[in-house]
């Protein structure tokens, strides 16, 4: 079982375990019509999950595409104990994902390729992909696993493969914020072959964002450090690393970074890509 933090100290890793018989129940898990938190006390090892073709493997699924949650992606922590893995990890050949380490280390091999995925390790694997995931280490490994149905334009290339490290990745200083805000970007946002972005974004202490943001991108929200205030919906809740949250589309958001460390989330969001009309009426 993989420690609550990797050996660097950089990301938060869930343990599974349950608490005492004695502890309260009440915690701060909430699932609303418009956003819901997973709080990191939520993840134990009853709510884990297996999965064909991956050997010694577990995973806690945090959003899964359902009516009045996510409907655009999936998102699941994976932990592989020394030794397991998977030849077949994806079977959807429609389904393409990003891969982010946070604990431990992995070994994969993608479209003939080996690369060795340290904490901070990040693959973009396109639909179709050939690629396999295990733990050759002698201690647990832990990564997050987020999937999406890429949604095929005529005349638009699928996007290639390609794995980097978060460190390798510079941060984008949104205006105005002398550096208090910044957002890591793994693809260019211009490149609309993507209809997906898997970005980290940062803030230091009392760093915010100053306005309620209400948009069409859905999102999911994994805390790596630090803590914050987040608004969801007409809420102000109270976050800290390893909890997780689902917003949906034109959920008002904004935050207040509450120190005294850095506060930063791994972010999914959906882009690029007209809005699927209904043909209900039609």
């Amino acid at each position: 079982m993989s420690a609550a933090h990797n050996p660097s100290g950089r990301y938060y890793a869930p343990t599974g375990g349950h608490p005492s018989q004695r502890e309260l129940t009440t915690d701060r898990a909430v699932f609303t019509e418009a956003y819901a938190v997973l709080p990191r006390g939520t993840m134990r090892d009853i709510t884990t999950s297996r999965l064909p073709f991956w050997e010694g493997t577990r995973l806690w699924v945090i959003a899964r595409p359902l009516s009045g949650f996510a409907e655009t992606f999936s998102q699941y922590i994976v932990e592989v104990s020394p030794g397991g893995g998977s030849d077949r990890p994806e079977l959807d050949p429609g389904a393409e994902g990003v891969l982010f380490v946070v604990d431990g280390r992995l070994d994969l091999s993608l479209e003939g390729t080996s690369h060795a995925l340290a904490p901070g390790g990040y693959a973009f694997i396109p639909p179709g992909a050939t690629w396999t995931l295990h733990n050759t280490s002698d201690r647990a490994a832990s990564f997050h696993w987020i999937r999406k149905a890429y949604q095929r334009i005529e005349g638009i290339d699928v996007p290639e493969p390609f794995v980097t490290n978060e460190v390798d990745v510079p941060g984008g200083e949104m205006p105005g914020t002398d550096g208090a805000w910044k957002t890591q970007r793994f693809t260019d946002p211009d490149d609309v072959r993507h209809d997906m972005h898997v970005n980290i974004v940062s803030f230091e202490p009392g760093g915010a964002i100053p306005f309620p943001e209400t948009h069409v991108m859905e999102h999911g929200l994994y805390v790596l450090e630090g803590k914050a205030v987040y608004l969801l919906n007409k809420d102000w809740v109270e976050v800290q690393e390893g909890d997780f949250m689902w917003l949906r589309a034109f959920c008002p958001q904004a935050c207040y970074a509450g120190g005294p460390d850095r506060f930063r989330y791994l972010l999914y969001k959906d882009v690029n890509r007209h809005a699927v009309l209904s043909r209900q009426f039609g």
